[in-house]
Parts: structure tokens; sequence; C-alpha cells
């Protein structure tokens, strides 16, 4: 196929100048094909699969089409989710920012409908939203189809798949003018040639055929673990690679909040998204992972949908997708932009089958992962902070610190003494037995596992480097280890994962921190309620016995 340079187009110079602004020099093969298409102004279904570039396919050709001497709505595109339809208005507004007196709004429910029909009635000459509230302003009388010119079904199979068969149907039903109708899906199944049948007019049927609809330059991979251990060996390689930002994926919503729960209180810097969020909290979630603040976001599947953010090093499905497609969706949220990626995949002995099936459909090999060891972790870690150490001696910065040095070995410490203390606490390693969490591995194995991750019975000793602390509630409190790692993980700012021991009795309970943190958490967690109680935190003395310390 020829290829299409974007300059040559026959296309306003606004557009062009807009495809500038965006990077893009050269049109992808369904961009290729679409918009020649498109322009002549027929109906298409174009089938290709999601990061192809649809989404300017059919905007670019759209955008010339519009009338922006009249503020009525020309332009009405469909789409399965929230996150896509911001997307899409999203990608809409950078290709017509040149266009003067052109309106693009994102409808869709979770989000104030007040604001939506201000926006409509200012006139918004493009409308992006999803069918259950584009039918909710539609009985309103606030979206009004009579001056309609091209209706696009973005993502049709899935929003087929979702349930939105009657309103989609109810939509096109009430359109009496000619307009032309555009409908790209990744599948032409039964149900989507039903739709094509009834509603496209003599439609120019496109198609990019992917040899591999995954992209080459993510690496595929999966990780053979015992259920219970699945936490706890993604842990391990996110530690261990230290992603920029990475993508968790479940596939209910419970799972979510439960595994955003545990890794919280892990002290790992992670938010979620999925259905029962209102899209206010959603979208804020999302700006923050966009900017960085949010280093790990977990999501179900249809939440994640339409999410495009280039810097995604890493995606894990920590549950096997229900659907193979799914799997090109999740991991298609990595290596974007060139960039490479990784996707590991948590596989059980029994989901085997399920992952062949995926690499089956996907025509790409997954290679086998080996399990982390903590030995494996720790070296990564060194790895990556000496590179780092490597990198800041280029420059001439830290040489205004050598005076506290000197000083320093003037008082009896060696250098090497002095970079091995601040190795220690910047790495702060906390010793503990290495576990087989081979899935092959005997129940015993496994339940030793568990033992270590849930807090000890009363009366063991502390880890060394560790000082054990009494703190003066407990279950008489309804105190659980959870609130307690997350209280002082956020006020103190200690890691969670490197809070040792806690036991938890009727009126009091013990927990271990780091050596190196003991006195910061003896100053600032008095101050701190748990469950609406203050407390008072001590160090413990010997089993059962607290240092008298009123911090009242």
């Amino acid at each position: 196929m020829e290829k299409m340079i974007f300059n040559e187009l026959n296309c306003s110079e606004e557009i062009k100048r807009a495809i500038t602004d965006m990077g893009f020099t050269e049109a992808t093969p369904i961009q290729a094909l679409a918009i020649p298409v498109v322009m002549q102004g027929i109906d298409m279904v174009g089938l290709a699969q999601t990061g192809t570039g649809k989404t300017a396919a059919f905007g670019i050709p759209t955008i010339d089409k519009i009338d922006t001497t009249t503020k009525e709505l020309q332009v009405l595109v469909l789409c399965p989710t929230r996150e896509l339809a911001v997307q899409v208005s999203e990608e809409f507004e950078k290709l017509s920012k040149y266009k003067r007196n052109l309106e693009v709004l994102a409808v869709y429910g979770g989000d104030s409908m007040e604001r939506q029909i201000r926006g409509l009635r200012r006139g918004a000459q493009i409308v992006v939203g999803t069918p259950g509230r584009v039918m909710d302003h539609m009985r309103r009388g606030t979206v009004k189809l009579g001056s309609l010119k091209v209706l696009i079904l973005d993502e049709a199979d899935e929003m087929l798949n979702m349930g939105f068969r009657e309103d989609i149907e109810e939509i096109m039903s009430t359109i009496d003018q000619p307009v032309q109708k555009l409908l790209f899906s990744a599948t032409m199944k039964k149900n989507i040639l039903d739709i094509v049948k009834k509603h496209l007019k003599d439609p120019k049927m496109i198609k990019v055929e992917n040899k591999e609809l995954t992209t080459p330059n993510i690496s595929q991979m999966y990780v053979e673990v015992k259920e219970q251990d699945k936490l706890e060996v993604m842990t391990r390689l996110i530690d261990m690679y230290n992603p920029k930002l990475s993508l968790i994926f479940c596939n209910t919503k419970s799972k979510v909040d439960e595994i955003e729960e545990k890794l919280l209180n892990k002290g790992y810097n992670i938010s979620k998204i999925h259905g029962d969020m209102k899209q206010s909290v959603r979208s804020s979630v999302i700006q923050r992972f966009k900017q960085g603040n949010i280093k790990i976001l977990i999501a179900t599947d249809v939440a994640a949908r339409g999410l495009d953010i280039d810097d995604v090093e890493m995606v894990f499905n920590f549950d096997v997708p229900q659907h193979e497609e799914h799997y090109v969706h999740r991991i298609g949220r990595t290596g974007r932009a060139g960039r490479e990626g990784k996707a590991f995949t948590m596989v059980t002995g029994r989901q085997m089958r399920d992952l062949r099936d995926i690499m089956t459909y996907t025509k790409k090999k997954m290679k086998l992962h080996n399990i982390p060891t903590l030995k494996d972790v720790r070296k990564a870690k060194v790895k990556k902070f000496v590179d780092i150490l490597q990198e800041d001696m280029k420059s001439d910065e830290f040489k205004k610190y050598l005076t506290i040095v000197e000083k320093m070995e003037e008082e009896g410490y060696s250098a090497k003494d002095i970079a091995a203390a601040l190795l220690q606490r910047e790495l702060n390693f906390t010793e503990r037995d290495d576990v087989d969490m081979n899935p092959s591995a005997s129940s015993s194995r496994s339940e030793d596992f568990e033992r270590r991750r849930t807090p000890r019975t009363a009366g063991s000793s502390r880890e060394e480097g560790m000082v054990r602390m009494f703190v003066n509630i407990g279950r008489d409190k309804n105190l659980k280890p959870e609130h307690l790692v997350r209280a002082i993980a956020s006020e103190v700012g200690i890691p969670g994962r490197s809070i040792g021991a806690i036991d938890i009795y009727e009126k009091y309970t013990f927990v271990e921190v780091p050596e190196q943190y003991s006195n910061q958490v003896l100053e600032v967690m008095n101050k701190v309620k748990i469950n609406g109680v203050r407390i008072n935190v001590e160090v413990a003395q010997k089993k059962g016995t607290k240092r008298k310390r009123d911090f009242n």
C-alpha cells in the first residue's frame, strides 16, 4: 500500500497545522485506507484493532465537514465507555485547535448533567458520548439530531458486548435525513453485521490485517504462581524493575479494591479506577497518573478503555483476562509511541489452557519469567542505585557535600563506612528468609509463606534492626493490621512493606518498625488518631511490658 503523507492530504490548512503540532507525518494503515473514503461522504465499515489510529482516521476528514457558521450538532460519535469518550473528544479538540468557532463536547454518565446541558445549549457541533447518556439528552431535548451529518460508532463490538444495542438502534432509527454512517470494530460478528445491514447504505468495507495483534516492542511474559502468592510475586517484579508508571488489571471491581488496599498498606504509590467510582474522581485519578503523581494504577477492563498514556512501562495482568480481546487492550497500554514495554500475566496451573488460547489468538508466544527471589530484587535495586550515583558523579554538584564527609572523616569515620551507611538508609533492605513460591511446591510451603506474611504470635522475638513499639489500642477499638500500617506509613513516611510484625491483643498492640525510624515514630504517632481514637506509642521493653511515657 502506498504511504500517505499528511501534508499531501486534500484537507484544510488548519487540520494540517494541528497534525504537525501533534507530531504526525505519515498515516497509519487504517488512516490511509479510511480518510479518502470518509472524505467521499459514503458509509464505511472499518475493521481494525485498538491503538491503530482510528480516531484520527475518522476525525481528520469529518472536522472539515463542519459548518462553523451554525452551532447545530453535526457530528455524533458513540463510544462504549466514559474514558474512551473523553479520549476521543480530546483528540478532536487537538485536531480542530486552529478551527475557529468549532466546539467539541463529551457527554457521559457519572458527569454533571447540568454542565453538559450548559455546553449543549452554548452550541457544540461535535458531540462524543456514551449511548446511554446521549439517549438521556435526546429525551430531554438537549441533543437534537435534525442537523446531523455524520454518525460514528467507535468500538461498536464493545458497545454491543456491554448491552448498548437497544440504545444504538433507537438513536440510529430517530435520524430522518440522509447521514453518513461510519462503524469501527475489531471484529465482525453477527450482531455487528445485523446493524450494518439494517442501518448502513452500501458501506465500503476496509480492513487492516495485522499479522500480530500486539506490537513487537512489548515483551510479553507470564509467571506461573499459586493464587495466594500472586501479590508477593507482583510486588517483587515491581521492586526489581522499578517502572516509571505501571498498570495492574483485575477482572472484578472487588478485586481492584482488595489489591489496592493491600498495596497501599505495603507503602506503594497506587490508586484505582473502576465503574463504581464517580467520573470526576476517576478523571482526577487518571490525570494524576498521567502527571506521574501516581506511579501505579489498578483498574478493570472497562474503566481502562481509552487510557492513552505514553509513559506506562509495565502492565500486570493480576487476573488472566476473561476474553482474548481484553488481553490485547490491556497490554496495548504500554509500548506506546515507539517506547519499549513489558507485560506480565500472573497465571495459576489450571489457567495455562486460557493462556495458550491467548497466545493462539495474538499469534505471539509469551516467555516464562521466573519468580524473582529476594536476592534478585536486592541485586536489581543496588544496580539501579549505583547507576544513579555514577550518573550524579558526572556532574560537580555532589562536591558541595565533600566538606561534610571530610568533617566526619576527621571524627574517625572512614569514607567507606559513610558510603555504606548511606546505602543502608537509602536501600533499606529488611532481611527475611526467601520462600519457594513455585506452583509445584507442596501446600505446606505455601502455608509457610502465608504465615510469614501475617502478624506473628505474641512473644515472638523481634527481628534484627527493628524496634518493638507498644500501642495503647487493640481489638477493643476494632484495630486491624492494615489500619496501623497505613497510619505509620502515611504519617511518618515509612514504606509500608518495611514495617515488621504486628501483634494485636484485646486492649493493646505491638508493632516492629525499622530502628532508623523509631524516633520519628515516637515523635509523630502520638498526634495521630486511628479509628477515631488518639493513640499513645512507646518503646516496648520486655514481653508484655512497656516503657512508661505519656504523650497526652
